[in-house]
């Protein structure tokens, strides 16, 4: 008979609805123990559904500077002494639940590298994880409806077919007559690896409600990685080559019939057994990539994928054999992933091949969060991006997952050691984001449309049967005591022995025996009939009204499930709400706290203020008050100036008038010295314009002596200061005595090297002497000539008022002859001997200190103009 051949009828492909629910993706967090007491620890549980990241010391978090503690809030929060029961009761039966309802379901794993991602998955000796437990739920559930082996048969273009019992029996014979092809899996415990004995012994089964008990079932499992972004089989067969060995093939991704992706070519394995599926795993985690980092002993090089596919079919109208029909057949699969650790490279010190490994990893695991990133604009937003799952073939193989074939759930598995802090903090925020993404929640199976319980209705038949049987004569079925009844209650045989070959009486006796016992057999297969026929007619009765009942009780169910969808779609809602609460009352605490802040700046702000105007006003109030104290001084300065101006002057006019008077009479002695000095004087002789030209005519540097001049008496000059007032003459230290023949002579006068106010007090006037380098290289002493005026504070202070200069040159350097041959000759030789002798009388007259004339003299006279 040729087998039916069946696709695998998931789903019928459908375009999405927006009306179909949708659940948010279940992320849940899991926090490893400390390895040791003495590592710091970064992560806090602060309740069953919060976390709490402390910055460990030299982490800046904010730009400012400052610590700052990030809380993050999952489904569940897993601390450090969870059990691996407890995290598989809460997160993976669901999903195995689901299983054997026919619905599709994804859980994986994320974490940095050594945070536990591997043992939440496999477990250890003595305390199995995820896997082994789910195995053990799932045989638990489906162990006496399991179909015999080769009913269900994959193909390469991911679908299924259905085989009958000749068919299976005979795909058995050819598979048991070749143990090489396929090598056999025992499922007694003293065959199995020790490695793992431990793993699989799960004290506490599991068993799933709401089996269909009218279906036989079949558990496929297959194993593959992603290592390098290539998918390996790893429980594909290579036969061994000692000259060349063969590396593994790389496997491709298709697309079947339905729009869903699978592994082309991937071996999948039919188990009967927890044991005998967790060999199967086994013996593909011996060949997975696995490598020693700096960070983790056996760091997990590659994504390892169990696929867990279960096959169900209904049974017939009669209970006994699988029902053939293509939209019957379903087939749901678990896919457990455990993805490879986030790793940096400046922390693991990886070259090479480790390199490249965890460059590939990183890889696909930034192409995953970039995926749910465009899921959750998508449905923010009601963007229509494309989600790239092409990118990496993690995410192309479980696109279907996204795009609703399931449900989704994720374990962060966190490691609280400080050193981990910033690859945690990067797993926090992939995680809360995978939350906002919600996935369309999958539809239940369709219903075959026969009447439920057919395998027990059968089942008790043939027990009712067989009952009957026993009362009227015992068992059936090939039993030697019914065989011996059914002999004794026919018509005894008669002896056939021929004596003769003429016989007529042994031949004729037996045929009317054997037609006897022709007739009590008719008779007795009638009355088995008839049995049979009320018996069938008694349990078509309770069957109808099984079924009544049964409808009644489906009815009541659906309602229930109705009332169950309505309860679980408003405690989403109650979550999401309350979380939206809390989410609303911790930003509500942060603004209190900052409008707190801003309220004492403003406080502060507030007082410094205040504090300032009081001051300004202070200021302001000194500041009048000085100005009518400064206008009272400068009003009292004002009138002691306008007094001590008014007798300066008169004394100025006073001087100058005896100056003018002196000056007069000088004059008139020098006029008459020079008319007595003309009138002796003998005419020249004229000169011709030549010897005019020829000789030039040089100006003394000195008057010539006048031999009948009085004598003139030296007398020592005094100084301009010298008065009948005090005086402090202040000399500074350094100061050096110049040799010249005038010398300041001040009478009255304390000298001093540094001023000081009793000297200032004891005096009206005050002299300083200031010596310095002129720019021919001559000392220059100026006199500094000032009043001293007692202050309103009870002290002294100095006004210059003149400054007297002494110098000392040398006449060579200092004067110069000038010959003006070309000069033209002056018009009035006694005008202009006049002009030159009353020049020299006047400079004689009034010479200074520092004159150019000679030692302590200085020229003041006016520069003499010549006629036109």
């Amino acid at each position: 008979m040729k087998a039916a051949r069946l696709q695998t009828p998931r789903r019928p492909v459908k375009k999405p609805s927006n009306n179909r629910p949708k659940d948010p993706v279940g992320v849940y967090c899991r926090v490893r123990p400390l390895t040791t007491s003495d590592d710091a620890c970064c992560v806090e549980v602060i309740s069953n559904t919060t976390i709490q990241l402390h910055p460990p010391d030299g982490i800046k978090v904010n730009r400012n500077g400052e610590f700052k503690e990030m809380q993050y809030s999952f489904k569940e929060v897993f601390g450090a002494f969870t059990t691996q029961k407890e995290l598989f009761n809460v997160v993976a039966q669901p999903l195995v639940e689901d299983l054997i309802h026919g619905k599709n379901g994804l859980l994986f794993t994320y974490g940095v590298t050594g945070s536990g991602k591997t043992h939440t998955m496999t477990g250890s000796p003595g305390d199995g994880g995820l896997l082994p437990r789910c195995l053990d739920m799932i045989f638990c559930s489906i162990g006496p409806f399991q179909a015999k082996r080769y009913v269900f048969k994959p193909d390469d273009k991911n679908t299924m077919e259905v085989q009958n019992e000749v068919d299976a029996l005979l795909e058995r014979q050819k598979r048991d007559a070749q143990p090489t092809a396929t090598p056999k899996i025992g499922s007694s415990r003293q065959r199995m690896d020790p490695e793992f004995a431990d793993m699989i012994t799960v004290p506490e089964h599991c068993k799933a409600e709401g089996v269909d008990e009218d279906s036989v079932y079949s558990l496929f499992v297959s194993y593959v990685e992603i290592y390098n972004n290539y998918l390996y089989d790893l429980l594909e067969e290579v036969p061994p080559d000692p000259i060349k060995p063969k590396p593994p093939q790389s496997k491709n991704l298709r697309e079947d019939s339905n729009h869903n992706m699978y592994v082309a070519g991937c071996t999948e394995v039919e188990v009967k057994s927890t044991e005998e599926a967790f060999e199967v795993f086994w013996k593909g985690q011996k060949k997975r990539r696995i490598a020693n980092t700096t960070l983790n002993r056996e760091s997990s090089r590659s994504h390892s994928v169990f696929i867990i596919k279960l096959a169900q079919a209904p049974l017939d109208a009669d209970g006994d054999n699988v029902l053939q029909a293509k939209d019957q057949t379903t087939v749901s699969q678990l896919s457990l992933v455990d993805l490879a650790g986030s790793e940096r490279t400046t922390r693991t010190k990886a070259e090479g091949n480790r390199l490249r490994e965890a460059g590939n990893i990183n890889q696909s695991l930034m192409t995953l969060r970039t995926c749910i990133e465009v899921l959750r604009e998508n449905q923010m937003y009601g963007t229509n991006k494309m989600v790239p799952y092409r990118d990496s073939k993690l995410t192309h193989l479980f696109k279907n997952y996204f795009d609703g074939e399931g449900k989704v759930r994720m374990i962060v598995c966190v490691n609280p050691k400080a050193d981990d802090y910033e690859e945690t903090l990067l797993v926090m925020r992939f995680a809360e984001m995978t939350q906002e993404v919600e996935v369309a929640r999958p539809v239940d199976k369709p219903i075959c449309g026969l009447t439920p319980g057919r395998r027990y209705r059968n089942q008790a038949f043939k027990e009712e049967l067989t009952r009957k049987l026993e009362l009227r004569g015992g068992p059936i079925d090939g039993d030697p005591k019914f065989t011996e009844f059914i002999l004794q209650s026919f018509a005894p045989l008669p002896s056939v022995e021929l004596m003769d070959a003429n016989d007529e009486y042994t031949l004729p006796r037996l045929i009317e025996c054997l037609e006897q016992r022709q007739r009590a057999r008719h008779l007795a297969t009638e009355e088995v009939k008839k049995i049979v026929n009320t018996i069938r007619g008694m349990l078509q009765d309770w069957d109808s009204n099984f079924s009544v009942k049964e409808n009644y009780i489906q009815d009541q169910q659906e309602k229930l499930l109705e009332k169950d969808r309505i309860i679980s779609g408003q405690k989403s809602e109650t979550e999401r709400l309350e979380k939206k609460i809390k989410t609303l009352e911790y930003k509500i605490d942060i603004l209190q706290k900052t409008a707190n802040i801003y309220e004492e700046d403003k406080r502060t702000l507030q007082h410094e203020l205040d504090e300032r105007d009081q001051k300004l006003h202070r200021e302001l109030s000194d500041k009048r008050r000085l100005e009518q104290r400064m206008q009272g001084v400068v009003t009292d300065t004002k009138m002691k100036w306008e007094k001590e101006c008014e007798r300066r002057v008169q004394a100025k006019q006073l001087e100058m008038q005896n100056k003018l008077w002196v000056k007069d009479e000088k004059l008139k002695q020098l006029k008459a010295i020079v008319a007595e000095t003309r009138m002796e004087r003998p005419e020249k002789p004229e000169r011709t314009p030549r010897e005019r030209d020829q000789k030039v005519q040089v100006r003394s540097a000195s008057p010539p002596p006048v031999p009948n001049a009085p004598p003139v008496r030296l007398r020592h000059r005094r100084s301009r200061s010298a008065g009948g007032e005090r005086w402090v003459d202040h000399k500074p230290v350094g100061s050096i005595d110049i040799d010249t023949v005038l010398q300041p002579h001040i009478p009255n006068a304390i000298t001093v090297a540094v001023p000081n106010e009793k000297a200032l007090a004891k005096c009206d006037k005050y002299i300083l002497t200031h010596q310095e380098l002129a720019s021919d290289g001559e000392i220059e002493t100026k006199l500094i000539k000032g009043e001293v005026f007692k202050t309103r504070g009870g002290g002294q202070s100095v006004q210059f008022t003149d400054v007297e200069k002494l110098k000392q040159e040398s006449p060579a350097g200092t004067r110069k002859r000038r010959s003006s041959p070309s000069a033209p000759p002056p018009e009035d030789t006694t005008e202009s001997e006049w002009t030159d002798v009353e020049t020299r009388c006047s400079v004689a007259v009034e010479m200074k200190a520092g004159s150019s004339l000679g030692p302590g003299y200085q020229h003041h006279a006016q520069p003499k103009r010549r006629k036109p």
